[in-house]
């Protein structure tokens, strides 16, 4: 083992023992959460059929305090009308520690075991991504490797209920949609058999994971980019080519409502046509960028400079923000050494006295 290793395999080992002091000595601890426990109760009413083996009644559950909104008698009604469960609401320390102090048996609020191994575990993935300002290690190949697993697993469960469920199956299927995964699915939903064509194309896009015929994929890919690329560019030229002519298209002389002269009013649209006039010529190559034009051409560098500049700069700040939301995370609701929100007063007056 170099040097170099052996410093990096030294701090962690430290970082782990202050770690586990502080999780283990504290009398509060570090990264946990707390819920409280809100009981939830709900009535049956009957309204027109929406789903099919009701006997013509649509069977509709909503909150006690909905129906006596309604004039419902809630409380004439019987049991088999009464739905109650439990549901867990984000709670703070300090709520926890307030109710402890009266009443130490307490149940409404709780230590959420399943949300505390989600912040140990969002603290860890975030510091695995972290060490890649060191070099590339194991460490941040795991947390990439999870986070783009995680996120193709979600989008691909989203887009399967939200996308080929209603809009593919539902076409095909209604019959089957409405039984097995939408209720609320029309009955007067026709079977369109045009819908096969996308189904065949996806069928297609399959053979990508064979050995052999991967080729027969190249055919719906080729298909779907050159409809994306045809409805995107009437979206372009809608919404951006368009509108940005339309929006340069400004009076250079400016008036108020009262029809005085507004000067910086003015003096924007003159910078406004002045840039964009200048930075079309740099791009205006028919004559030499020499004498007017050329100097034009080189106002226009310094517009698109700044405007590049400018575009930068705020995804800068947008990453830089960021990167603070995970620093409060991890100092906030994982270390505790901050409290911004009062979460834990108590806690994080008693750690700091650890040290």
């Amino acid at each position: 083992m170099n040097r170099e290793n052996l410093i990096w395999v030294v701090l962690f080992v430290i970082g782990g023992a202050i770690l586990l002091g502080r999780a283990m000595l504290s009398e509060h601890g570090m990264g946990k959460a707390y819920v409280k426990a809100v009981e939830k109760d709900r009535v049956r009413t009957s309204e027109p059929a929406v789903y099919p083996n009701e006997d013509e009644q649509d069977i509709t559950w909503i909150s006690a305090d909905e129906a006596r909104e309604q004039g419902i008698d809630v409380e004439a009604l019987g049991d088999d009308d009464h739905k109650q469960w439990t549901i867990y609401d984000p709670a703070t320390l300090t709520a926890y520690q307030a109710e402890m102090a009266v009443d130490p048996n307490q149940t409404t609020y709780q230590f959420s075991l399943s949300r505390s191994v989600g912040i140990w575990f969002a603290a860890f993935m975030t510091l695995f991504v972290l060490t890649f300002l060191i070099k590339d290690n194991p460490f941040y190949k795991v947390a990439e490797s999870i986070f783009i697993g995680i996120s193709a697993a979600y989008w691909m469960v989203v887009g399967f209920w939200s996308t080929v469920t209603p809009n593919l199956i539902g076409k095909l299927s209604p019959d089957l949609v409405r039984g097995w995964a939408m209720p609320g699915l029309s009955r007067d939903e026709p079977v369109e058999l045009m819908y096969l064509i996308p189904l065949g194309l996806g069928a297609m896009l399959l053979w990508r994971l064979s050995p052999k015929g991967g080729w027969i994929a190249r055919w719906p890919m080729a298909f779907i980019i050159g409809v994306f690329c045809g409805l995107r560019l009437i979206t372009f030229l809608h919404a951006d080519f368009l509108t940005q002519i339309r929006n340069g298209i400004v009076p250079l002389w400016v008036t108020d409502t009262a029809g005085a002269f507004d000067f910086w009013e003015s003096l924007r649209n003159v910078f406004l046509i002045v840039g964009v006039l200048s930075c079309l010529v740099y791009f205006f190559f028919s004559f030499e960028h020499k004498g007017i034009v050329g100097k034009t051409a080189k106002l226009g560098i310094w517009f698109m400079m700044i405007t590049f500049g400018a575009a930068f700069g705020y995804t800068v700040m947008g990453r830089i923000a960021l990167l603070a939301i995970r620093l409060e995370f991890l100092f906030d609701d994982w270390l505790w050494l901050i409290d911004p929100t009062n979460k834990r007063v108590e806690a994080v007056v008693s750690m700091l006295g650890l040290f």
